[in-house]
């Protein structure tokens, strides 16, 4: 029972973490796409910071670092006739400050001779994050000897 819940904890710790990681705070930077009416859509969080797995890109001469698989998406969100720019959160609201980003940074420009949906489709973070769990999840059942469940002797 121990170990149960010692797994639930760990696994309730981590998605509260990630859950915080994705809202919105003040002082962020979004890519946010919108549509003709000026309607949210989806958005994607850039950073005025470097990290691994961020490229540095430049929007309306500013400097930011990105994910590929957000340039990626703001050419798709485009071709879908959406709206995509560089916004702000200052608080209260947000607040535009870079029109057009697709057209300032695409995926060639980092490199990248992809498709964008290929992109969007392989995306490393996304594959890296499940291959952890799933590596999480090897341990625990080894450990704890529950072995039948393991899913890489499919």
């Amino acid at each position: 029972m121990k170990p149960v819940l010692f797994m639930c904890l760990c696994l309730q710790a981590i998605s509260a973490t990630a859950f915080a990681q994705s809202i919105p705070a003040p002082g962020d930077y979004y890519l946010i796409a919108r549509s003709s009416e000026n309607q949210f859509r989806s958005s994607h969080k850039i950073f005025v910071r470097p990290s691994d797995g961020l490229r540095k890109v430049t929007y309306c001469n500013r400097t930011y670092w990105v994910r590929p698989y957000t340039v990626a998406w703001s050419q798709i969100q485009v071709e879908n006739e959406l709206q995509v720019r560089v916004e702000y959160n200052g608080g209260k609201g947000w607040r535009p400050i870079c029109e057009d980003p697709e057209r300032q940074v695409t995926l060639s420009d980092l490199g990248i001779a992809m498709d964008p949906r290929d992109v969007l489709y392989v995306d490393p973070e996304t594959s890296a994050a499940l291959s952890r769990m799933d590596t999480i999840g090897r341990a625990f059942r080894t450990q704890f000897g529950n072995k039948n469940t393991d899913r890489t002797k499919d």
